[in-house]
């Protein structure tokens, strides 16, 4: 009887997401590059609340709903990185994001991998680049696909079985992105942020008066029973203690503000300063990811005992041991919400980048380019469902690796729009050191290295072999002005954008154009 009514709230609030996502795209144009650009960045008209609420979803995800408890429940400490890295990304993007805005609304771009082939003037850079980009999101894909099927499993009660659940996850999700895009994602993020920020709210207070009467007693207990959770390295021989932290925090901070699900949510807002605001508001989410983490830690003293891939259900064992079923549903729905949105945004992603710019190559797909990105999309999710199945790991694991590996693209993508001596040599040879780099550390399991993360020291290889390549070699020759190399967001810049905005390329019809500002 329990399972059965979980699983009936959980599957009424998954009827109304789809039926939300189709409602928001009703209406819209839907062919050529004009339905590329409103399937994948929402039209670019998106405004402070919903890119609030959207790039508020990517951050709040399974990994941090399910992982950061289950990272709490495993080490302590060592999990407050994720805190600390937003936050500083949010900072970061606050000058990042509406230069990253402007240069791809100016030259009507949909994603990194176009801003590259345009700022070296290399089509095949961008597939390139594309298809790196996609070996580092899918282990993502596979977190929020593990975290779904997680609380799928878990609010029946066991009577979905977790390889059942995987697929469920996978299903609804792929369906959901194909049909709605971001915008459908951008809805769905209201309806999400509402019931994470009501359900959390109530954990946070039910949990330590349930089980312990209290936070006093809770932490009382924490302190004397489980002391080596509340400092560095943590608990155990985990290795992650200051310098990892901070090295973690710092590559974060500057890897999240590239990373091409951040990058869809900055091109989606219908002017620059929707993101300056966003910006600005997107810290105090951060609030809420203190909630799981502690719960995490309560977990200890009533499941002892989980281990591996299992602590991702410690705070799902506490709800399911306390609450009546009507309640397990409605708190899974916004843990399923938490994987639904932030895994279509992905997978939305992954699909522009190859129907932009691997696909388009081919002269018959130039065209078709939104078909291509829908089935690359559902490839995407078949892949990492696999992947799911046959490498499964800890939710904060695969977050570290998708981390690590896109950081090998700063210099290319950040660097490269900011200073316009980076060379495509020096790029390149630094992206290829970087990737072998991380990958050499990562799949022999040393990571932390030397105390620090294996993909900061990686990055620090990248640049090296950059520089000396730029300083060693020839200067490129490159005839185009600043302007159209370089990503700038400058006042005496604004009105020459504007008025050289081409509503055809970029998806925008004339009426968003002209209300957009001259930041453009």
């Amino acid at each position: 009887m329990n399972a059965a009514v979980a699983t009936s709230v959980f599957g009424a609030f998954m009827v109304a997401t789809v039926a939300l996502g189709l409602l928001a795209v009703r209406g819209r144009g839907n062919r050529g590059r004009d339905g590329l650009a409103e399937w994948s960045v929402g039209g670019r008209s998106l405004g402070t609340v919903f890119i609030w609420v959207l790039m508020a979803g990517e951050g709040y995800t399974s990994f941090s709903y399910l992982g950061a408890a289950g990272w709490g429940y495993n080490y302590g400490a060592p999990v407050l990185y994720v805190v600390a890295y937003m936050s500083c990304g949010y900072a970061v993007g606050y000058v990042v994001g509406p230069m990253l805005w402007a240069y791809a609304r100016r030259h009507g771009l949909v994603g990194i991998t176009d801003m590259v082939a345009h700022r070296f003037g290399r089509p095949w850079l961008g597939a390139l680049v594309a298809v790196l980009a996609t070996v580092f999101l899918l282990p993502y894909i596979q977190l929020q696909i593990t975290g779904m099927g997680v609380v799928v499993s878990t609010i029946s009660y066991g009577a979905i079985s977790l390889n059942w659940a995987y697929f469920i996850a996978f299903a609804v999700t792929t369906g959901f992105v194909v049909v709605s895009g971001l915008r459908g994602s951008a809805w769905v993020s209201v309806l999400k942020d509402v019931l994470v920020i009501a359900t959390l709210g109530f954990l946070a207070l039910y949990v330590p008066m349930h089980y312990f009467d209290g936070y006093g007693p809770f932490l009382d207990r924490l302190v004397t029973e489980k002391s080596e959770w509340l400092t560095f390295p943590g608990h155990g021989d985990s290795g992650l203690g200051q310098a990892w932290f901070i090295t973690t925090s710092f590559l974060n901070s500057l890897t999240v503000v590239i990373f091409p699900t951040t990058v869809a949510g900055y091109l989606g807002a219908k002017n620059a300063d929707v993101l300056r605001r966003n910006a600005m508001w997107l810290p105090a989410y951060n609030v809420l990811l203190f909630v799981p983490m502690l719960l995490g830690m309560a977990a200890l003293f009533v499941v002892p005992g989980l281990v591996g891939a299992e602590s991702n259900l410690a705070l799902f064992e506490l709800v399911v041991d306390s609450l009546p079923a009507w309640a397990v549903g409605v708190i899974g729905v916004a843990a399923a919400l938490s994987s639904i949105v932030p895994m279509a945004v992905f997978m939305l992603v992954i699909g522009t980048m190859w129907g932009r710019s691997v696909l388009s190559l081919v002269p018959r797909w130039q065209q078709r380019q939104k078909g291509a990105a829908q089935t690359v999309v559902v490839a995407a999710g078949v892949i990492a469902l696999v992947l799911t199945y046959t490498a499964p790991n800890t939710l904060v694991r695969l977050s570290l690796i998708s981390y690590e590996g896109m950081a090998q693209l700063l210099p290319m993508v950040l660097l490269g729009l900011m200073w316009r001596r980076l060379t495509l040599l020096g790029a390149m040879a630094g992206l290829v050191v970087g990737v072998g780099v991380v990958c050499g550390f990562v799949f022999t399991e040393n990571d932390p290295v030397w105390g620090v993360n294996a993909g900061i020291v990686a990055l620090g290889a990248n640049l090296a072999v950059a520089l000396a390549v730029i300083y060693a070699g020839p200067r490129e020759h490159d005839d185009r002005p600043d302007g159209d190399v370089l990503a700038r967001d400058e006042p005496g810049e604004r009105q020459e954008a504007a008025e050289s905005r081409k509503p055809e390329l970029s998806g925008v019809g004339v009426s968003e154009a002209s209300d957009a500002p001259a930041g453009a």
